[in-house]
């Protein structure tokens, strides 16, 4: 069983699988090893942006047209798709006494500058966990975790001087109904959170009042997570890019339930 104590300012990378057989069920699960965070892998900063909708409001396609248009009203130039996914697992055993060997849930997720990677997190512990993208087909072998939320985030990605902005729709796999609208406001030449927050910042403002001239219910909302709690440093890496996508998807899910409430 992982203790937050033990990890709490280590990274971790999946290392094996380890099988073991009871006399009612055999089952495999995932063994970590754990370092010292690595920052030689640093890349440029990014913040993961959610559209949060105004109260009565929803998410809706037009509202992403309107969003699309106002990058490309702001001299954003189009270069082509981008995808992100996201997944919520359930540990699944028969055995009652194996319960406690297995995260409650944890999330897996993909991001596009990292097509060979798969990050997981286990939101309870705060670790973020790098393995290799094959970990996927490993793990519907194995059947140890069920998926219970399974998202895509895809879009358009643009260019806009020292920025790269991609924008895109969340909606669950194989379904085409919009769920919510992600944005990612990438600064190419730092790649230290603290340098770049200023300019970021800056950016942000720039982009709220562009969209704001469009009059649409809601605007962008940017939910900074405390990285140290993850183990995580200044420098920006892959996971903490991992780390936003879940806080992202709190706040949707949060969206979600709100919305349903007000009908209720």
């Amino acid at each position: 069983m992982i203790q937050s104590t033990e990890l709490s300012h280590l990274s971790c990378r999946i290392l094996f699988l380890k099988t073991t057989t009871s006399l009612t069920e055999p089952h495999s699960r995932l063994v970590f090893a754990c370092q010292a965070p690595d920052h030689t892998d640093a890349m440029p900063l990014k913040w993961v942006l959610h559209w949060q909708p105004n109260a009565g409001s929803t998410v809706n396609s037009q509202i992403l047209s309107e969003v699309s248009q106002c990058v490309e009203s702001i001299n954003g130039l189009k270069q082509g798709r981008w995808k992100a996914t996201l997944t919520l697992y359930k540990p699944h055993t028969r055995e009652p006494s194996l319960a406690a060997e297995f995260p409650r849930d944890f999330l897996g997720v993909s991001v596009p500058e990292q097509p060979n990677k798969y990050y997981f997190i286990i939101r309870g512990q705060r670790i973020v966990l790098e393995a290799d993208s094959s970990i996927q087909t490993i793990m519907e072998k194995l059947q140890s975790y069920k998926t219970r939320i399974a998202l895509n985030f895809d879009g358009f990605q643009y260019q806009l001087g020292d920025f790269q902005l991609r924008v895109g729709k969340v909606s669950p796999t194989h379904s085409e109904n919009l769920r919510g609208i992600v944005m990612e406001v990438e600064y190419l030449p730092i790649s230290s959170m603290e340098k770049a927050r200023q300019i970021m910042g800056e950016f942000l403002e720039i982009w709220q009042e562009a969209v704001s001239k469009r009059s649409l219910p809601g605007q962008f909302m940017h939910i900074e997570p405390n990285f140290a709690e993850y183990g995580l440093a200044d420098h920006y890496t892959s996971q903490h890019t991992a780390v936003q996508y879940a806080i992202v998807m709190a706040q949707l899910i949060a969206t979600v339930q709100a919305v349903q409430s007000v009908r209720n």
